[in-house]
């Protein structure tokens, strides 16, 4: 069996995408900025037996985040999915950031996102499967997060074109749009949200879906494109 990497790895949602995935007995790599944070995930998969490879770049870097891709192939194959949950959460109003903030901001939030994406979704095409999961927020854009909520709806148009170009080739591009702060016994657990990842890779063909809302208390998935909202505290390029 390949494997399922998670690149923002961080103690959100990557944590428990990578739980949720381990859970099935599939192989995990992991890929998070520093060490210390891959570490902590690596120790919470390791229980559950299945084996987990730790890797660190940062989403910004394009050569460093080939490269673990690339190590995680080395160790798994192709994998069988990969999600992309790297973000820079961050309150700004419109007018505050530096063109050069925005621009760091839009790098890891949508443009590590297509490095990703050009890097394993061709052989994911070659071989006629696999999922590439992004998640996605801001189903509403919010004046107080302008770059976050820029580059969620970056994430939603990033999504339709690697669906288009991919998705006939058998690989089953997603987002899971986040619409609320996550946190753990909360309506936005990630824990709870982690359940969103695992349905869209096992989804069959015939009834994919390119988005899925989570918005508290009830869920919907959507066949078509949904606007975005969420200070998504599992984004993580620590």
């Amino acid at each position: 069996m390949s494997g399922a990497v998670i690149i923002g790895a961080g103690p959100g949602i990557g944590r428990s995408v990578a739980l949720r995935f381990a859970r099935e007995g599939m192989p995990v790599a992991l890929v998070a900025r520093t060490g210390k944070t891959v570490r902590a995930v690596a120790e919470a998969v390791a229980p559950s037996g299945v084996r987990v490879v730790s890797l660190t770049a940062d989403s910004a870097d394009e050569t460093a985040l080939r490269a673990a891709l690339d190590a995680a192939a080395d160790e798994f194959g192709p994998p069988d999915v990969v999600v992309y949950n790297a973000a820079i959460i961050q309150p700004d109003s419109p007018g505050e950031l530096s063109v050069r903030a925005h621009q760091d901001a839009w790098v890891v939030n949508v443009v590590g996102a297509l490095t990703a994406a050009a890097q394993v979704a061709p052989a994911m095409a070659r071989r006629g499967s696999g999922s590439f999961i992004l998640t996605g927020g801001m189903p509403e854009p919010e004046p107080r997060y302008v770059s976050l909520s820029l580059g969620k709806a970056g994430v939603r148009a990033l999504v339709t074109l690697l669906d288009k170009e991919y998705g006939p080739s058998g690989v089953h591009v997603a987002t899971v749009t986040v619409a609320g702060p996550v946190a753990p016994g909360t309506a936005f657990d990630p824990d709870d949200i982690a359940e969103h990842y695992w349905r869209l890779h096992t989804q069959p063909r015939h009834r994919w879906e390119r988005e899925v809302v989570h918005s508290g208390p009830t869920v919907t998935g959507e066949a078509t494109l949904a606007t975005a909202t969420t200070q998504d505290a599992g984004g993580d390029r620590r």
